[in-house]
């Protein structure tokens, strides 16, 4: 069965880069556009993996990110942190927080892979 990962961002252009790259390898992609839909999606869909965008409006990734984490039904999915921000304290923030990996915008598709599929291993 393919594995569900749900991608959290506010950028549609982001979005439809790493969508079209990961059902290409055989994933069934989710879509929210922030990260209070997102969380909402993450608790009825139950993905296997969220690719979450740091910088949103509303809720931002890291509020995101505490938020899953803090709740039983979403505390177990692994969430990988997509973000412009690249900085080391940016870095630190996001493991601290419990994000499984990061990955830095403009993004690499076989960096993406890759680390999806370490996320989901």
């Amino acid at each position: 069965m393919a594995k569900k990962i749900l991608i959290v961002d506010d950028e549609p252009h982001i979005i439809m880069m790493v969508k079209s790259r990961l059902i290409a390898n055989g994933f069934v992609i989710i879509i929210a556009p922030n990260g209070a839909e997102g969380f909402e999606t993450a608790k009825k869909e139950k993905p296997d993996l969220i690719i979450l965008d740091m910088v949103m409006p509303e809720m931002d990734g890291i509020e995101t990110l505490i938020k899953l984490k803090a709740t039983e039904e979403t505390k177990n999915i692994p969430v990988i942190m997509f973000t412009a921000k690249g900085q080391s304290e940016d870095v630190e923030k996001a493991q601290s927080a419990g994000a499984a990996d990061y990955i830095v915008k403009p993004f690499s598709p076989p960096i993406l892979l890759e680390k999806v599929g370490k996320a989901l291993t």
